[in-house]
C-alpha cells in the first residue's frame, strides 16, 4: 500500500468516528454537494485543507451521485522550499493539483492597513475567479470545526456581535459561486492525528508577516482564543460541542436585540407579546 492509498483509506477506516462520519455528516446536513457540482477543492498546502482533498477524492469515487472535483493551489507568494513541499506532497498523496500564480503576499505586504485581513481577502476572490474559469460552480475551504469555535468566540470578545463560520455561502461578487467546508464537523485534533499518523508534514503560515504562527509561538488574537478553549476544555470536556450548538440554540426570547441585513430589532419590540407574531 503505498502513501495514498495508506493515507486515504485511513480516514475512512482508522479515524472512520473522528473524521470520515463527521466529514458526510456535514456534507450532508447542510446540503454542501449536489448532483453534478464542480467543485473546487481549494489547497493552501496545510494538512487542513490536504485532507479535505482526500475526502473529496473518496467521496466522489463512492457517491451515490455524479460530481466532479478540480484541486485548486494558488501560489500567493511562497517561498521555494514551501511551493516545493505543497508540491511533494500533492505527489505523494497523488493529488493532480492546479497551480496559478499571484503577487498576493507581496501587494499585502506593501499596503499600509492590515496585510492579513486585505491577503485573505484577495485570496479568496483569486479563488473564486480561478475556479469559475476551470468550469467549477463551488470552492471547497479546509476550515473545521475549532476555526468554527474560534471565529464564533473572536465576533464576541473582539467585534462585539454574535455570529459564526457558516458552513456555506453565496458569493457576493461572483454569481453562481458558492463557497462550502467540508470539514465543517471535524476537530483539528483529528486531522493532527491523521497527518502523525501517516508521517506527512505540511507547510503552515508561509507568509514571512505570519511567520510566529508557523511555530505557534504568535500572538494573535486566534491563538488566544485557542488557548482559552484548551484551558476550558480541562474543566468542561464538552466547551467545544456547547460553544457551537449555541449558535444553533439561539433563544430569541432572552436576547436584547438582533439584525438582520441593516434592519435591526430591539427586545421592547416583542416586551409583553407573543414572540412568534413578530417579524424576523
Amino acid at each position: 500500500m503505498d502513501s495514498s492509498e495508506k493515507a486515504e483509506q485511513s480516514i475512512v477506516k482508522k479515524y472512520r468516528r473522528q473524521i470520515w462520519l463527521p466529514f458526510l455528516s456535514a456534507v450532508k446536513k447542510y446540503r454542501l454537494i449536489g448532483r453534478d457540482d464542480r467543485i473546487a477543492a481549494c489547497i493552501s498546502g496545510g494538512k487542513d485543507s490536504m485532507m479535505m482533498a482526500k475526502c473529496l477524492e473518496h467521496l466522489q469515487k463512492y457517491s451515490d451521485f455524479p460530481f466532479q472535483v478540480k484541486y485548486l493551489v494558488m501560489d500567493p507568494g511562497y517561498r521555494p522550499e514551501s511551493r516545493r513541499k505543497i508540491e511533494e506532497n500533492a505527489e505523494a498523496l497523488r493529488l493532480p493539483i492546479h497551480i496559478f500564480e499571484t503577487r498576493i503576499f507581496e501587494i499585502a505586504g506593501d499596503s499600509n492597513g492590515r496585510p492579513c485581513y486585505l491577503c485573505a481577502k484577495m485570496r479568496r476572490g483569486c479563488l473564486y475567479k480561478h475556479a469559475q474559469e476551470l468550469g467549477c460552480n463551488k470552492i471547497a475551504l479546509g476550515h473545521h470545526l475549532d476555526d468554527v469555535i474560534e471565529t464564533t468566540l473572536l465576533s464576541m470578545f473582539y467585534g462585539a456581535e454574535i455570529r459564526t463560520m457558516l458552513p456555506k455561502l453565496h458569493s457576493a461578487h461572483y454569481p453562481g459561486m458558492e463557497l462550502i467546508r467540508p470539514l465543517y464537523l471535524v476537530k483539528e485534533s483529528s486531522i493532527i492525528a491523521w497527518a502523525e499518523y501517516n508521517e506527512l508534514s505540511f507547510i503552515r503560515c508561509a507568509c514571512h508577516f505570519t511567520e510566529n504562527c508557523s511555530t505557534g509561538t504568535g500572538d494573535s488574537k486566534r491563538q488566544k482564543m485557542k488557548a482559552l478553549i484548551q484551558q476550558l476544555r480541562k474543566e468542561n470536556p464538552n466547551i467545544d460541542k456547547n460553544i457551537f450548538h449555541s449558535m444553533e440554540n439561539v433563544n430569541m426570547e432572552t436576547i436584547l436585540g438582533w439584525r438582520c441585513g441593516e434592519e435591526k430589532h430591539n427586545f421592547l419590540e416583542s416586551y409583553g407579546k407573543d414572540i412568534s407574531t413578530i417579524s424576523p
